[in-house]
């Protein structure tokens, strides 16, 4: 494992105490050869301070101070980082005792590769792994608003990307920043799908984006149309084709057709281009392939 890349995890926390350790525990546990992890807490009053303090001697770095919000927390945060992969983990989320080998081992294997992500997985609120999905997107997905949901918990990319698209959390969105620095990922590169559970969401009674729902998709709405004015005219125009493809699926006298399946059939050249890239293991080895792409 001293051959896999160094790895920068960032948590921002506020007043979390009740999950915080887990997520601690989640990182540290896994004792990877080149972690650095930062914690950055935002003048919690609930007990997290005393929590971190249990772990301080295997960080990176810590800090409880108040801060501007959660792009702020994180942008403090990856200041403090130096690692060749970079990710973060909400103070409510955990990660798979594997992820960070799995995690090193693809980078190793595909310098190619910028980006991934696993999984969409899910825990309770008592953090039990309660189900998951492969859930792949790409550029063609965010155009045509799908876009529910890329688990940021379960996404690692390059420090090369993302000094790329600016090196920084966009503090302008209160809720959705990790669907922010995504659309800014898909103009440089495509996203790996990786089949394996690296982590999961935990749903509880206070989430951010549950409780702040119409806030999150308002901001991804704007998001990708900041993307959409900077994207390739040959991703337009595969967009707009797609698109037409769609509209004809959601025709009511049509919508018993299988339209899709006879949409890569007529226009196979387009769907190619949408085609998901995707990372599975077989035979004791990872491997790369394409999958169809799904309207």
């Amino acid at each position: 494992m001293s051959a896999l890349p160094s790895i920068s995890i960032v948590t921002p926390s506020l007043n979390q105490a009740a999950f915080l350790d887990e997520t601690i525990q989640s990182v540290l546990s896994q004792k990877y050869p080149r972690l650095e992890y930062v914690v950055i807490d935002g003048g919690s009053t609930d007990g997290s301070v005393e929590i971190i303090k249990n772990s301080s001697q295997h960080l990176h770095y810590w800090v409880s101070e108040e801060d501007d919000g959660h792009g702020h927390a994180l942008n403090k945060g990856f200041a403090h980082t130096s690692g060749e992969i970079l990710a973060w983990i909400n103070s409510d989320d955990k990660y798979m005792p594997w992820t960070f080998e799995v995690v090193g081992e693809i980078f190793t294997l595909f310098p190619h590769v910028n980006w991934i992500v696993g999984f969409n997985a899910w825990w309770s609120s008592k953090g039990f792994l309660t189900s998951a999905v492969r859930n792949p997107k790409n550029v063609y997905d965010m155009l045509l608003g799908n876009y529910r949901w890329i688990q940021q918990e379960s996404v690692f990319w390059r420090r090369s990307l993302w000094e790329k698209a600016g090196g920084r959390i966009n503090q302008d969105f209160n809720f959705m920043v990790d669907g922010d620095l995504w659309c800014r990922f898909f103009l440089l590169d495509e996203l790996y799908s990786v089949d394996c559970i690296l982590s999961g969401y935990r749903v509880h009674s206070t989430n951010r984006a549950k409780d702040h729902y119409a806030q999150c998709l308002a901001e991804m709405e704007r998001t990708i149309a900041t993307m959409k004015s900077k994207c390739p005219q040959n991703v337009l125009q595969t967009y707009s084709t797609l698109k037409a493809v769609n509209r004809i699926k959601k025709v009511p006298l049509l919508n018993y057709l299988p339209v899709a399946t006879l949409g890569r059939q007529l226009l196979p050249a387009t769907f190619a281009k949408a085609a998901y890239k995707n990372l599975f293991f077989e035979d004791g080895l990872w491997k790369e392939r394409h999958l169809p792409f799904s309207l």
